[in-house]
């Protein structure tokens, strides 16, 4: 049996003998975790085995815990479509996106020359300027990326460098969206993201928004540095005042997680 095999296997034994536990001394709490996680899982198109075994036992963890969270912003949102255009969102998210992303391109020159000062050999790096409504210190100031918005969170430069990807993983919350925007796209479709079923390509749209609770990985599979503006926005809604407080609370504990989720990443300043 190969070191993958048993890996597995001993995550198996760990989650049966949880879920044993869990339904002997609480099984209505463990029921109602299990029920949110298939409901959360089965949003998926393509459901796979590795898909599986990552939320319930690997770096999906945390969201099959906040499922139920997960699940109640679903009620109090628009219809998820997962994969969004632009012009999908509401106008005050469309004019929000575009200040920042024309911010970016101007500023691009700027941003390659920071980002080449300290990458260094890191295989992936982020430069943040805001983390959820807190300002974050960094050396590169550009004005519109200090303002406060109504409905962006996160603002920062999403950094692979050559031969770079990801491992297929989840975002843990939907009271946001994921927006990306590829500074200087490859002519290649060897640099892409991966959502669920769908493939997108940079050269075909340097834009993409999506939601990051879906599984996904991003590739940069050539020889050339990749940045990428990396925001979160807040998911149009039915209850804004719930979803402000709720993201209140991420910002409050946002700072000490950064690391944590982004633990193989360089922070930038």
């Amino acid at each position: 049996m190969n070191r993958i095999m048993i890996k597995r296997a001993r995550r198996i034994i760990l989650l049966s003998l949880v879920a044993a536990i869990g339904l002997y001394f609480v099984p209505y709490i463990m029921l109602f975790y299990f029920i949110c996680g298939a409901i959360d899982v089965g949003r998926h198109h393509k459901i796979s085995y590795q898909l599986i075994e990552k939320y319930f036992m690997g770096n999906g963890i945390l969201t099959w815990f906040l499922s139920p969270l997960n699940l109640l912003a679903d009620l109090l949102a628009q219809r998820n479509k997962g994969i969004y255009r632009l012009e999908d969102l509401p106008p005050q998210h469309r004019a929000e996106i575009e200040e920042c992303v024309n911010a970016f391109r101007r500023n691009g020159d700027l941003i390659k020359d920071r980002v080449a000062k300290t990458l260094g050999k890191s295989t992936r790096g982020m430069l943040t300027f805001k983390w959820f409504n807190a300002q974050q210190a960094t050396e590169l100031k550009i004005p519109e990326f200090e303002r406060d918005y109504r409905y962006i969170k996160t603002i920062a430069v999403s950094v692979f460098n050559t031969r770079e990807q990801t491992s297929w993983h989840f975002g843990p919350l939907r009271l946001t969206f994921r927006v990306l925007c590829n500074l200087e796209p490859v002519n290649s479709r060897d640099v892409n993201i991966e959502v669920d079923d769908k493939v997108h390509y940079w050269i075909d749209d340097p834009l993409f928004i999506f939601d990051d609770t879906f599984f996904h990985r991003s590739t940069n599979a050539v020889d050339a540095v990749r940045c990428c503006l990396f925001m979160d926005i807040v998911r149009p809604n039915h209850a804004q005042l719930a979803f402000d407080r709720a993201l209140d609370c991420v910002s409050f504990i946002s700072g000490s997680m950064k690391t944590l989720f982004y633990k193989n990443w360089s922070f930038i300043r």
